[in-house]
């Protein structure tokens, strides 16, 4: 079930923020690594260890080849908190705020729960009979216009901007680049929607399959102990290129994990 903060406040209805303009060719940029992407090509793929979308769904999150970077890994290169919001979020609408959105020089990051988004694109497990939440929308579209669909696209939902923290301020936006980490597991993703101003933790119902998490919306999800990892000014487009993404994600993280 998506976060919701009192009875009448849905994460979908937050389309406050513009998505991203950018279409066509980009350039995904962190202080050491320029990234060239051509529509939905990485330059040089060579250089690119297989990308974990490109497996079977079971082994896409635990896929181990060359280059790619373990759970371990990313989260101890993380540190201790340099918190940079100016406060800190509830998982819950019941619960207290007790989550600092952190940083580092390449990242933001932040841990937390695991809510369902299954928001977007009706599809066989994301719909009104399956999510009662369920809405058609995502603050993100795909570049065909249409809205994401969380029951394929791995994809993270940030707060909405406040005085508690405004993600664009920090390099993050609709297509940033992301790796979710839970039990040992990496998962890439895209940053795809936007929840309440004072809630985080929450993901789409493929991040969590990918991730070993029970992805249905009415009761699934993790009470704890996944950590969200956004690369600093990446960006994915089009957003919904789910392989593109993962190659591009598993390179950010290396490169995070080796430039100290």
């Amino acid at each position: 079930m998506a976060k919701t903060a009192g009875a009448v406040y849905r994460h979908h209805s937050v389309l406050d923020v513009a998505p991203s303009p950018s279409r066509g060719s980009l350039v995904v940029r962190v202080p050491s690594l320029t990234l060239a992407v051509a529509g939905a090509t990485l330059l040089a793929p060579a250089a690119l260890p297989v990308p974990a979308a490109a497996l079977p769904p079971g082994e896409r999150s635990t896929a181990r080849g060359s280059g790619a970077v373990a759970a371990t890994d990313l989260l101890s290169r993380l540190g201790d908190c340099h918190q940079i919001s100016r406060g800190r979020y509830r998982t819950d609408a019941d619960s207290s705020a007790t989550v600092p959105v952190c940083g580092t020089r390449d990242a933001v990051f932040w841990k937390a729960d695991l809510d369902i988004d299954c928001d977007g694109q009706s599809t066989a497990r994301c719909n009104r009979r399956t999510d009662p939440q369920f809405s058609g929308a995502t603050a993100y579209p795909q570049s065909d216009g249409r809205t994401l669909n969380a029951e394929t696209l791995p994809y993270i939902v940030v707060p909405a901007p406040s005085r508690i923290w405004n993600p664009r301020k920090d390099g993050v936006r609709g297509g940033s680049i992301a790796a979710v980490v839970y039990r040992g597991r990496v998962q890439y993703a895209v940053v795809g929607d936007i929840g309440p101003r004072d809630l985080i933790g929450e993901a789409s119902y493929a991040t969590a399959r990918r991730l070993g998490i029970r992805a249905d919306p009415r009761g699934g999800g993790a009470p704890s102990g996944v950590t969200y990892i956004v690369f600093k000014n990446s960006h994915m487009d089009p957003i919904e290129d789910d392989t593109a993404a993962a190659m591009a994600g598993v390179r950010l993280a290396r490169l995070f994990v080796t430039d100290k």
